[in-house]
């Protein structure tokens, strides 16, 4: 279990990588050009998908990359940035897959049979 969270975690993060992008980059080409802007609207919370668009896909890459480690951690980063991206981009045609990936990378990790080594952290 803990190996397929890692890749869930991984193949999620990039893929919410790409929508991240496009996400940030929409947000600041309205922003930018006043042509644009009366042609497509700004988004409501700019700040809000500018925060996603980066924290989301290095939470689930990140988390993913714990997961085999540190399972319970990266289990809550995957979950975060499930949570974080349907926050900021809603479930969609191009976020339904990051999402998911997330969502159940997350739940694996929690789920993995043995429990961490108890190690100290500092």
């Amino acid at each position: 279990m803990r190996n397929a969270a890692l890749m869930l975690g991984i193949i999620g993060g990039l893929i919410a990588m790409v929508v991240g992008f496009f996400g940030y980059g929409y947000t600041v080409v309205v922003e930018t050009h006043a042509d644009v802007a009366t042609v497509f609207a700004q988004v409501d919370n700019v700040q809000m998908i500018r925060i996603a668009s980066f924290l989301a896909p290095l939470l689930a890459i990140a988390g993913g990359a714990m997961a085999r480690v540190r399972a319970m951690w990266g289990g809550v980063l995957m979950l975060a940035a499930g949570g974080l991206m349907y926050l900021a981009f809603g479930f969609g045609v191009f976020t339904m897959f990051p999402i998911g990936f997330c969502l159940i990378g997350g739940l694996l990790a929690l789920a993995a049979g043995k429990p961490d080594e108890p190690k100290a952290h500092f």
